[in-house]
C-alpha cells in the first residue's frame, strides 16, 4: 500500500488536519493492514518546479526495504531525497542527486515517508522513477518459493510431465495445420 500526498509534506512532529481526518477514518483498519506483507513497487511522477511530493509506505517489522531512485528526465537530472521512518527520524538525506539506492534494515513497523523536492528549481519540471523492494530476513518462510518444497525426484517428474504436455500439444497443432494444406 502506497499513500501519496502532494507537497507540502506533512510536518512529522505536528500532523495536519487532513492527516488526522484521514487516521481517524481509517483508525479501526489499522491493525489488519499492518500485519500483511508490503508489495514491491514502482512508480514514475512528474514533479513540478517548485515543489516537493511525499509518499509513504508501510512496513512490517523486521524486514528489509530498498528504496531506489532515478531522475530520468528535466533539466539538471537532480533531485533532493528524504527517507523518514514511522517515528520521524531523518533516514537519508541527499541533495541534488540523480539517483540513488538506500536499504532499511530491519524495518519498524509503521508508514515510512520518502519525500522528493525540486523546490530548488524555478523552471525545470522533473520525471522521477522509483522502486521499493521488500525481502523478509533469514528464517522466515517463503512460501512463494515452492520448488524448495519438493523433492528433486518429484521436480523431475513435474518437468517431464511439462514437456510431454508441450510435446503433445504441439503436436496437435501442426496436425491441425497440415490438414486443411492437403485439401
Amino acid at each position: 500500500f502506497l499513500a501519496h500526498f502532494p507537497a507540502p509534506c506533512l510536518d512529522m512532529a505536528a500532523p495536519s488536519f487532513l492527516g488526522l481526518w484521514i487516521l481517524l477514518l481509517t483508525g479501526p483498519l489499522l491493525p489488519a493492514i499492518a500485519f500483511t506483507q508490503p508489495q514491491d513497487t514502482e512508480f514514475t511522477f512528474l514533479l513540478p518546479a517548485g515543489r516537493q511530493e511525499c509518499f509513504y509506505q508501510a512496513a512490517t517489522r523486521n524486514n528489509s526495504m530498498e528504496v531506489e531512485y532515478q531522475v530520468i528526465g528535466g533539466a539538471g537530472l537532480d533531485v533532493d531525497f528524504t527517507l523518514v521512518n514511522p517515528r520521524g527520524t531523518m533516514l537519508v538525506a541527499e541533495y541534488r542527486k540523480s539517483d540513488g539506492v538506500h536499504t532499511v534494515e530491519p524495518t519498524e513497523d509503521g508508514d515510512y515517508m520518502m519525500c522528493f523536492d525540486n523546490s530548488f528549481s524555478t523552471i525545470s519540471e522533473k520525471l522521477i522513477f522509483f522502486e521499493l523492494i521488500f525481502d523478509s530476513q533469514p528464517g522466515e518462510e517463503d512460501t512463494d518459493n515452492w520448488s524448495e518444497m519438493v523433492a528433486p525426484e518429484e521436480m523431475l517428474d513435474i518437468k517431464l510431465e511439462d514437456i510431454k504436455e508441450a510435446i503433445e500439444t504441439m503436436k496437435t497443432r501442426l496436425e491441425r495445420s497440415i490438414h486443411p494444406q492437403h485439401r
